[in-house]
């Protein structure tokens, strides 16, 4: 069975340089009928193992770990059996929230992750984040990027950890390489396509962020 995309919209509340802000996390589950895995385990453990409807979770993969994006993770692990991945260049944010539990295996710019006949590329993508990073699956003709490129821009770089100019040089060099019609899956808000995004990245490098 060819793999498929199920989307999932929880919410919860982001918190970061003690700040905090109500937000809504797009969480994508990848798989077939039998397994799966879950990108951005976010906010509702509950919820995304109902989501997963007694379908083997292979892996809780993490784009980065903003609070908002891994705060259900250890929960989905305890429930599931399944890893957690994250890149170890995120580990410091990661023990913001999650300082008596770490991760149980690494993400590596260049690597794969196989799950029902698909495979997803990793593509470390900082600037949002130090250990950011997109999935791109070129059989289903999507890249899931989390907070590095959203609809319409760039992710925020206005507080620690973050960078503009390497998020912007992760979008031209990483991601606006990717064929046009790629559907980008993002970790907030509206999905988009690399065709649609790559126009813009003079007006983003004006703009700043």
């Amino acid at each position: 069975m060819t793999a498929r995309i199920d989307h999932l919209v929880t919410s919860g509340t982001f918190a970061l340089d003690g700040g905090e802000w109500e937000v809504d996390n797009n969480v994508w589950i990848v798989g077939d009928d039998t397994e799966a895995i879950v990108i951005d385990a976010a906010h509702d453990a509950a919820a995304i193992e109902a989501a997963l409807g007694g379908r083997a979770l292979r892996a809780i993969v993490c784009t980065h770990a903003h609070n908002d994006h891994i705060d259900a993770a250890p929960a989905l692990a305890d429930a599931t059996g399944a890893p957690v991945l994250l890149h170890p260049d995120d580990l410091p944010l990661w023990r913001q929230t999650h300082p008596d539990r770490t991760p149980d295996g690494e993400l590596a710019d260049g690597g794969t992750l196989e799950i029902a006949g698909t495979a997803l590329q990793v593509l470390h993508t900082p600037g949002h984040a130090p250990g950011a990073v997109c999935l791109y699956a070129p059989g289903l003709s999507t890249v899931f990027t989390g907070d590095t490129l959203f609809r319409g821009g760039p992710g925020a770089t206005g507080r620690s950890f973050s960078h503009f100019p390497t998020i912007v040089d992760s979008i031209r060099d990483r991601l606006l390489t990717l064929p046009p019609d790629t559907t980008v899956r993002t970790g907030h808000g509206d999905s988009t396509t690399i065709g649609a995004e790559a126009p813009h990245l003079g007006e983003w490098i004006a703009r700043g962020h």
